[in-house]
């Protein structure tokens, strides 16, 4: 056997490497070019067409870009528009995402999704991100994805408060500010505005808590977790007192940081059961009155074909449906197709419960998800993102996990890098103090590595909804000769889907218009009309004007129903259903043999 010399061997190496380094950024550059070397886990795409990060957080600068490449690389599926400028001034960006090649949107069920509606809330706007990249790079790859997509249109809103949110991650804040918007708002009425907020007296980018010592105060370390600050017990004698979030008091008038951001909350300014702010804090001066709220109310209005939606928040893990208010009231009917979806989804999201926000959690007044179901017949739901369950699978108490799981999750999981430890500064009224507690990315939001996860979860629950969204088809056409030159046609239209055409809601109040279902054919008259739910026409209603359309309030979930003509003129006849919210179907019939 010979041996390679070994200034041979070397180059021999350096080569290979100088190989894989080109093979690896030709793979980086054309991904697809190379999908045959790429080993492709389950889930998302390992070679997608726009490369994406889904273990950040991103600015709307960041996203702005993002948006931009999916929809050039997407342009047969996707379209990018700008609803309108924030009050900032930073774009609405909302992507439409379907099959543009496949009939008309307008005639397929859509499903609605936004997130950002609370700026603090910063995973909800990466989820929505993270659905539209999934749609559309598992397009083709993935059938159901392929199916909905064909099927269906989305409207994916990622950031309802763009400002705030940037607020939120380029200023110094706590974990939960600001959930208002950035329009500012008097709120002590002294005249002055914004001007009293936390002030980042350390200067390290997070808004904290502040202690002094005092031996009356009635707060002492943790024995494990010395950051935690507890109760001292009842016999024993305190350490620390707190003096409350990071500030001073900025415009001499006694109080700390009680004008801060805002202060209006988003999702208080819908307009059913809409409540001003001295019953419902947060309101703002009229319904829609936010001006990016108004901006979604207008196109959503102007789409009467959303049938889902859903609407992403944090934390706490659940899964929540209206009503919002206890002295409001969803139909029974509704609650049901409500739960089949909700139920499902609490096996999705391990730790997530599926609840009612007024009973379950608190009233809320003037609530989005309210909204579109009360006033646009929507079936919507709204999801609270991340859930102390995820800490160490197994339940956490509080809304945020208990403080010990906390501290614990950030001593062994993130090695101390959620929560700043107590160190002294120079207060300007208090003198030696000491600030700390947890940072700002920390509590809320998952942390890096459990981020994608809450992604991919959340979308798939989605998912879900948006394919049990109605659906019409014309499932089959009977023709039988009648005497007399007359023709009787039976058409089955059916719904193969979990939600109805209709939510009883949006029958209530009438919404949008009923179901039409419709014969045509090359030289008919239609004599008789003839309506029914049930297949053998046993209690038929007549349909008495324009016997040529039926008129059906709605088609229940996995359900059908039946319309019959009498017709004279020979066919073929063409049958077709028209359902604001179900979709378009089309049949033709050949003529009696």
């Amino acid at each position: 056997m010979h041996k390679v010399p070994r200034i041979a061997s070397v180059l021999l190496v350096v080569s290979s490497v100088e190989m894989f380094a080109m093979r690896f950024d030709a793979m980086a550059a054309d991904p697809q070019a190379s999908s045959a070397a790429v080993y492709q886990p389950a889930g998302a795409p390992a070679d997608p067409k726009v490369p994406a990060q889904w273990n950040r957080y991103h600015l709307h600068g960041e996203i702005s870009e993002f948006l931009q490449k999916l929809a050039a690389a997407h342009p047969e599926r996707c379209r990018l528009q700008d609803l309108g400028k924030s009050f900032g001034g930073r774009e609405m960006w909302l992507l439409t995402i379907g099959n543009f090649s496949r009939g008309e949107l307008a005639d397929k069920p859509a499903f609605w999704i936004d997130g950002g509606i609370h700026a603090n809330e910063i995973q909800s706007v990466e989820v929505v991100l993270y659905t539209a990249w999934y749609l559309l790079e598992s397009y083709g790859r993935n059938p159901l994805v392929t199916r909905l997509v064909d099927e269906r249109a989305f409207f994916l809103l990622p950031m309802l408060s763009p400002d705030s949110r940037d607020a939120h991650m380029q200023k110094a804040n706590t974990t939960h500010s600001p959930r208002s918007g950035q329009r500012p708002v008097d709120d002590d009425r002294d005249g002055l505005v914004d001007e009293d907020g936390p002030d980042d007296l350390d200067g390290d980018g997070s808004i904290t808590q502040m202690r002094v010592h005092d031996p009356n105060g009635r707060l002492v370390p943790h024995a494990k977790y010395p950051n935690l600050m507890i109760d001292a017990p009842a016999d024993e004698p305190g350490q620390y007192a707190s003096l409350g979030q990071e500030g001073f008091d900025n415009d001499g008038d006694g109080r700390v940081n009680e004008d801060a951001d805002g202060y209006y909350d988003p999702n208080r300014d819908w307009p059913w059961n809409w409540q001003p702010a001295y019953v419902q804090p947060g309101a703002s001066r009229y319904p829609l009155s936010i001006l990016e709220n108004r901006l979604v109310g207008d196109f959503v209005m102007a789409h009467p074909q959303i049938a889902g939606a859903q609407s992403y928040h944090n934390a706490g893990g659940m899964i929540l449906r209206g009503p919002g208010a206890k002295d409001d009231r969803y139909d029974p009917r509704d609650i049901e197709v409500l739960d089949v979806i909700g139920k499902r989804g609490a096996e999705m999201l391990p730790g997530y419960r599926y609840i009612n926000i007024a009973n379950d959690l608190y009233e809320v007044y003037g609530g989005e998800v309210d909204w579109f179901y009360d006033m646009q017949g929507v079936f919507t739901f709204t999801n609270e993102l991340f859930t102390g369950f995820n800490f160490f699978r197994k339940a956490s108490e509080g809304y945020f996990g208990s403080n010990e799981d906390l501290h614990a999750f950030d001593r062994y999981l993130l090695f101390g890098g959620g929560i700043i430890p107590w160190r002294e500064i120079d207060h300007p009224q208090f003198g030696k103090v000491e600030v700390g507690g947890f940072a700002k990315n920390w509590v809320r939001q998952p942390p890096s590595f459990l981020l994608e996860e809450e992604c991919h979860r959340n979308m798939a629950f989605t998912l879900y909804h948006a394919d049990q969204m109605p659906q019409v088809e014309v499932q089959s056409i009977d023709v039988t000769p009648l005497p007399g030159g007359l023709t009787q046609v039976t058409a089955v239209i059916a719904n193969r889907k979990v939600i109805p055409t209709h939510a009883a809601a949006d029958v209530r109040h009438r919404i949008t218009p009923p179901d039409r279902i419709s014969i045509e054919g090359p030289a008919i008259e239609v004599v008789l009309g003839l309506k029914s739910t049930d297949r053998f026409f046993r209690e038929p209603e007549e349909q008495k004007r324009r016997p040529q359309t039926l008129e059906f309030s709605s088609i229940g979930g996995m359900q059908a129903v039946y319309g019959r003509w009498v017709v004279r003129g020979s066919g073929p006849y063409t049958v077709t259903v028209v359902s604001p919210k179900g979709g378009r179907a089309t049949r033709t019939s050949d003529a009696p043999q």
